[in-house]
């Protein structure tokens, strides 16, 4: 008898709502049953509403069922799911599902899909083509690909990727790195944590193809301290791709040295900064760096080195597989390609979505959203993390593209989306966003280190227009100009978009001090 093959997340989203369980649950009913089954464990689609959602291979096609719990799953046998089944839990074709066909998976593309512990199911979907084609290219050429594709650092600064790639190519032959920023600690974002939970193999092929192009024969991962399956996922491909030779003296054999060492970062936000995070892998406290010199030149322990998010390592793959005109033919303007958009908060449909640039910003809260969970109205929407910019419905019709959000005001930054309904206290918020960066500084500039906590106290004495509100701005305004870096320099965004969006929200009285 075939077995049939069921497929359960093992992301820590899903598993957060009891996937594990169900996934035991599911073992002994088709034990109970003596029914052959082959359970996969996979990465999350990004439906989290619908978690822990199961799988099943069928002559169709893979059908969907979610949410499940573990109660459930007697009941889903008896309706003949492992055949499709009808239930009430049933979906369709999970190809079929309304989210994910209006997506674009590129960087996605497999998570979900493979098992995230099997090199060779990477492989049988597509995986190490892009490496295999960069082992036949000369150095340049692989950069090359990556100016021609226009990729941008899907972060914050959105700086082109290709010049980065081109500085560090240039720098004298010697000790190089590829440095991994997996720190990632924006408010609403888990698009780096899925790639490494449900595709892991995808980020080290996109770290060794950085390394083929400028000459580094060692790669850092500096990975967020709160993500423990993360870690394992990490560990457990970074081990596979050791024995496999992936990663060693001789890459698939061409007798190019590649390695891989992993980091758990220090739990600051601040070490997202890329010259923290170097000072941090370093051994250091994790504090802002002066530039120059920039990391291309002097990076990690003094020498050149290659700086990227998970994101924008992951896409360097299928950039150099299937050329950079392609990437460049995806997207809108200067930003190309796709972005996987995090959206989370008050929101009804919660998760991922991987489209590519242009769609307006109220096409991705309506039509992929739902909305909010609460039903209510949306007031604000939060786009970029803790320092991006409350945004209200009147900019909704934003494309989401970097140069569009930022004549807006905003920035898409990690594409982290967090949703507000029309209860929310945006003088809160605002005083939140000081707040934070008050905990979060490194302390290193003044501007961050006093700014953010003298906004706490000038927020909390503001009871309507007047002196304190005008005070308020001019302290943005230091913190803006004069910060060493981008802590203290976007604290101002989400804070001063509170007061020019919603400045009926500042009419309250001040808070009592104590």
């Amino acid at each position: 008898m075939t077995a049939v093959k069921v497929f359960v997340p093992i992301d820590a989203a899903a598993r957060s709502v009891g996937a594990d369980e169900v996934a035991a649950a599911v073992q002994a009913e088709a034990k109970r049953l003596g029914v052959a089954i082959e359970l996969i464990r996979t990465g999350s689609r990004g439906m989290f509403w619908l978690e822990p959602l199961v799988e099943v291979a069928t002559a169709a096609g893979r059908v969907a069922y979610g949410p499940v719990t573990a109660a459930d799953v007697p009941g889903l046998f008896a309706a003949g799911f492992l055949q499709g089944g009808k239930h009430p839990l049933l979906h369709g074709k999970t190809e079929e599902l309304a989210f994910l066909k209006r997506q674009q998976r590129v960087t996605f593309a497999r998570v979900g899909v493979v098992d995230p512990r099997s090199l060779r199911d990477y492989e049988a979907h597509g995986g190490l083509r892009g490496l295999r084609a960069a082992l036949a290219m000369a150095p340049a050429q692989i950069v090359d690909e990556v100016m021609t594709s226009g990729l941008r650092g899907r972060g914050g600064a959105a700086f082109p990727a290709g010049i980065k790639w081109k500085t560090v190519a240039q720098q004298p032959p010697g000790q190089k790195y590829v440095v991994c920023n997996a720190d990632e600690g924006d408010s609403g974002t888990y698009s780096d944590r899925m790639v490494i939970e449900g595709d892991p193999f995808l980020l080290i092929e996109g770290m060794l193809i950085a390394g083929l192009a400028v000459g580094a024969d060692q790669g850092w991962i500096y990975l967020r301290s709160e993500y423990p399956d993360a870690e394992v996922a990490l560990m457990a491909a970074i081990d596979m791709a050791r024995r496999e030779g992936l990663l060693g003296k001789s890459v698939l054999g061409s007798g190019r040295a590649f390695d891989l060492h992993l980091r758990r970062g220090a739990g600051a936000y601040i070490c997202g900064e890329e010259t923290a995070m170097l000072e941090s892998l370093e051994g250091k406290r994790g504090m802002v760096r002066p530039k120059p010199p920039l990391p291309a030149i002097a990076g990690l322990f003094g020498k050149p080195s290659l700086i990227h998010n998970v994101m924008s390592l992951a896409a360097v793959p299928t950039i150099v597989e299937k050329g950079g005109a392609f990437h460049a033919g995806l997207g809108v303007g200067r930003s190309k390609g796709t972005l996987p958009f995090q959206l989370a908060g008050n929101v009804k449909h919660g998760g991922l979505v991987e489209v590519p640039f242009g769609m307006t910003l109220r096409e991705l809260l309506y039509d992929f959203g739902g909305g909010t969970a609460s039903g209510r109205p949306i007031k604000a929407v939060q786009v970029g993390g803790p320092l991006g910019a409350y945004l209200p419905p009147a900019k909704f019709d934003t494309p989401l593209d970097y140069e569009a959000f930022a004549q807006a005001g905003g920035m898409l930054g990690h594409g982290g989306i967090v949703v507000f309904d029309d209860t929310v206290d945006m003088k809160a918020m605002a005083r939140y966003a000081m707040e934070f960066c008050a905990v979060e500084s490194c302390g290193k500039c003044t501007p961050c280190r006093i700014g953010s906590t003298r906004g706490v106290e000038v927020i909390d004495q503001i009871a309507g227009p007047g002196p304190q509100v005008a005070l308020l701005r001019d302290l943005c305004d230091t913190m803006t100009h004069a910060s060493l870096c981008a802590m203290g320099g976007l604290t101002p965004m989400p804070v001063l978009s509170a007061l020019d969006h919603f400045p009926e929200d500042f009419a309250r009285g001040a808070r009592a001090r104590g």
